[in-house]
């Protein structure tokens, strides 16, 4: 066997004694030679005295005959004008790290809703102590390179917000949506509506605010839509693109013939429009009997006499802990709020006693009135509670309309379940109502009363949920695997046998049904079954976005802040986001250009050649 012997290549080191030549280490590599004339660097084959000679005398052989000390006047003025240079570059780079930290410390305090002088105030003065305190440093020179004024925070929010809303819409542009509106009153009356976007990216469901608008003057269903229309006419994003939209059941968003909805329809025939599940199930829960809405509002009563009255209230906490009750304090019942009857009516039965006690001499009539609806108010506790239950399910950034129509029918499964084992006076399902029965026992007038609303409620709740209850969903959408022979015909079956040979998608169906018909693959290759499907996962079944975006914007304009205007600035729009803003774009547009400087040290520091052109 022959054997190759590679001979290793050299590597020539600097010698002082080259600076005769006119050439120095090359600044980057030491082991490359460069000319201090012409500042051409040469390989380090070159780091030879005769290589060395022959670029002086060839290139350069007006200078020759220069002394050793000419070349190192040469040197010195090269090395100052690098070792400038690279302060600059340095100057340069802290001037950049802390925009890029002005630019992230404005996201944080957007997104914690915190005020914009709050960087002067707040940040800086902690980052100065961190600096100065635990790292020993001076921190004039860093917090001189992060820009934190009031007016700066607010310009960098803006820029951000801005930033995400055209990537937003970058995206509406070329995808299929769904559209969530909701209309509500700020503080001083003023009418904001905020519009959500959901829709399909990166195999993944994506919800983001699209806008928050003051309507000037009225509300009704035409203002609203020439709101929307004008947002899309200006970004430049077809309403064609909206496959369903969802919204409460005010007038001016579903009114039948001059709601939002019927605009919307116009101009987008075949759009699904949806009315919020959990707004429906909140009117539901407000059907009650005559009996059951006096208990009701005894119970409504009690509270605020209890919570208005700061001097009732600290009794009243006294007297809890007098009796070692659990609780100390009542909740009080605020009607906009979801859970709010169930979780107050939770704690006032779990503190019945105590407020019976509380009221006695206060109160005497409330008093024997509460006495009297001790069995309704603990029934209400027990099915609000459940109310509540079914409420939560139907929250969620991951709800669609599969999960909703699946809770929905088990409510309703459920509340048949109830009136018949309260008929039959097994109470199991109702731990408020059981308690008393072991105690002193329940009159069949009263479960009847209780059947009676049970009966109700599902009439109610059938109706309200037609359109969801009526909603076909083929087994094939949960399973795709499995063998629905008959279901499908034509294009749709020969589709769905493919997909269920291709091995490829099975991993994602592991995790959930969602996951697998997310996949692109899915809309980019069995088109007929996606459009079958995708309508299922993109349309908003609740508001419950938009609810969280007024909680938001509560937050946002607190006493404090009451002057901030919602829609102009780009605070509300960061903290509802999941975007990340493209912050090394946005300093891109604020970074200062030093060529010219570093031009200008060469065009004076620099010597000059024979001919005149800068070394």
């Amino acid at each position: 066997m022959a054997f190759i012997q590679q001979t290793k290549k050299k590597c020539r080191q600097y010698n002082v004694e080259y600076l005769k030549y006119g050439f120095i280490p090359a600044p980057h590599n030491q082991q490359q030679p460069m000319c201090l004339l012409c500042e051409k660097v040469f390989s380090n084959e070159a780091m030879k005295p005769s290589r060395l000679v022959e670029h002086l005398k060839r290139m350069h052989s007006d200078k020759a005959d220069k002394n050793l000390t000419y070349f190192q006047l040469l040197q010195d003025k090269v090395q100052k004008r690098t070792i400038f240079g690279n302060m600059f570059a340095s100057s340069l780079q802290r001037s950049t790290d802390g925009l890029r930290a002005s630019y992230n410390i404005s996201l944080l305090i957007a997104r914690s809703a915190k005020p914009h002088t709050i960087g002067e105030e707040l940040i800086l003065p902690a980052i100065r102590e961190v600096l100065h305190t635990v790292l020993h440093e001076s921190p004039d020179q860093i917090i001189k390179a992060i820009p934190l004024s009031d007016t700066c925070v607010q310009g960098r929010i803006d820029e951000m917000a801005e930033n995400i809303e055209e990537t937003l819409c970058n995206m509406l542009r070329k995808t299929e949506f769904s559209l969530l509106l909701e209309e509500s009153t700020l503080p001083g009356n003023e009418s904001l509506l905020l519009a959500y976007v959901r829709f399909i990216k990166d195999e993944s469901l994506v919800q983001e605010l699209l806008f928050a608008r003051q309507l000037e003057t009225e509300t009704k269903g035409e203002s609203v839509f020439h709101v929307v229309d004008d947002f899309f006419k200006e970004k430049d994003v077809p309403l064609s693109n909206i496959l369903a939209c969802a919204a409460d059941g005010a007038p001016s968003m579903v009114g039948r013939h001059c709601g939002f909805i019927y605009f919307l329809k116009k101009a987008v025939p075949g759009v699904l429009t949806v009315h919020c599940v959990i707004h429906r199930q909140h009117l539901v829960a407000k059907n009650l009997s005559g009996r059951l809405h006096k208990s009701m509002s005894a119970f409504i009563t009690a509270i605020n006499y209890i919570k208005v009255h700061a001097p009732n209230s600290r009794l009243f906490r006294q007297l809890c802990t007098d009796n070692d009750e659990e609780f100390e304090r009542l909740f009080l019942h605020t009607e906009v709020r979801w859970l709010s009857k169930g979780n107050c009516l939770g704690r006032f039965y779990s503190l019945f006693d105590t407020v019976v006690e509380f009221f006695y001499d206060s109160n005497p009539v409330l008093c024997d009135e509460l006495r009297n609806m001790k069995h309704d108010i603990a029934y209400l506790a027990d099915i609000f509670t459940k109310f509540n239950e079914i409420n939560l399910q139907l929250q969620g950034n991951e709800s669609n309309l599969i999960k909703v129509k699946s809770a929905i029918s088990t409510f309703l499964t459920k509340l048949q379940l109830f009136k018949r084992n309260i008929a039959s006076h097994a109470l199991y399902q109702f731990p408020s109502l059981s308690e008393l029965d072991k105690e002193k026992g329940i009159a069949d007038d009263d479960l009847q009363v209780y059947c009676t609303h049970l009966d109700e409620l599902h009439r109610d709740m059938s109706e309200r949920f037609e359109d969801i209850l009526l909603l076909e969903i083929p087994d094939w959408v949960i399973n795709p695997f499995l063998n629905v022979d008959g279901e499908e015909t034509g294009v749709a079956e020969e589709e769905l046998i493919s997909i269920q040979n291709d091995i490829e998608l099975r991993p994602k169906f592991k995790k959930s049904y969602q996951d697998f018909w997310l996949q692109k693959k899915i809309s980019d290759c069995y088109k007929v079954l996606w459009n079958r499907v995708k309508m299922y996962f993109i349309a908003f079944p609740t508001s419950y976005l938009v609810e969280r975006g007024s909680s938001a914007v509560a937050l946002l304009l607190s006493k404090q802040r009451n002057r901030l205007k919602i829609t102009d600035r780009g605070d509300l729009r960061l903290i509802l986001s999941e975007f990340q803003p493209d912050v090394e774009k946005l300093i891109s547009q604020h970074q200062a250009h030093p060529s010219h400087a570093l031009d200008f040290l060469q065009l004076d520091w620099a010597p000059k050649t024979s001919e005149g052109s800068n070394i």
